[in-house]
């Protein structure tokens, strides 16, 4: 699906890391770009480099107002033609630690904001997206964010891999759905990036956490998150499927 003029992008977690650079990117390839964060302060200062055709909107994606916000915001702009869900939560805690049992609410949490604030995003803005007039075929398309984790989940990442999975596992059936109304669902699963989780570490670790890197043996940048968001915007058979980005990486259990 070729961006045109009136073309939109909602980006959740737009603000830092990888939303970011997929905002960047999809506002360079001629698209109208919606920031949905909860950082007023980095997303208005990125709206404001970007722009007129750039617009933020303080959103929690577990709130449904907030997301349909969003999503009229967009609409405002033109028409809502592409979703990027790049917020998510990546809090630890082993099932049992020193302490006892992970605490249920924070387990809840992190499911809420990943998997089911993806969902919250992937409902309501396929539901904008179905209105729109088909551009070479598509009407839409939705690109979630998973992790390697769903699949390599290491000491600590029960709650953080088994919302990633839910997005795996989301992927196929949200495209089989959607494929009546000419809207396409994919999930990139990124390895290690140095985002600004990583900001906090010490320049030591990051360069142990790249040797375990098979080729290229280095972190991923956010930018070649983004690449591949926009390819799959472009690819118009790319339907149903979870890509991973991660230098062949597999984690080790810790």
């Amino acid at each position: 699906m070729k961006l045109t003029s009136s073309s939109v992008a909602l980006v959740t977690g737009g603000a830092s890391g990888l939303g970011e650079a997929t905002v960047r990117r999809l506002h360079a390839a001629g698209a109208a770009v919606v920031v949905a964060d909860l950082d007023p302060a980095r997303g208005s200062a990125l709206v404001d480099e970007l722009g007129e055709r750039a617009r933020f909107v303080r959103t929690d994606v577990r709130s449904p107002e907030e997301i349909a916000a969003a999503v009229e915001a967009a609409r405002e702009l033109g028409e809502l033609r592409v979703a990027v869900t790049c917020a998510g939560v990546a809090t630890p805690g082993r099932v049992v630690g020193r302490k006892g049992p992970l605490d249920l609410d924070t387990f809840r949490t992190v499911l809420d904001i990943n998997l089911v604030g993806t969902f919250n995003v992937l409902r309501l803005a396929a539901a904008a997206m179905a209105d729109n007039e088909p551009v070479d075929g598509d009407r839409g398309v939705v690109v979630m964010t998973a992790s390697i984790a769903a699949y390599d989940g290491q000491v600590g990442q029960a709650a953080y891999s088994s919302s990633k999975g839910g997005i795996v596992g989301l992927t196929l059936p949200a495209a089989r759905d959607l494929a009546q109304h000419g809207i396409r669902v994919m999930t990139i699963a990124p390895g290690i990036v140095e985002t600004p989780m990583l900001a906090t570490v010490s320049e030591e670790f990051r360069e142990g956490l790249a040797k375990g890197v098979p080729f290229p043996q280095r972190l991923a940048r956010p930018d070649e998150y983004a690449q591949l968001a926009l390819s799959i915007v472009d690819h118009d058979y790319l339907n149903g499927e979870v890509i991973r980005m991660d230098g062949s990486l597999r984690m080790a259990p810790r």
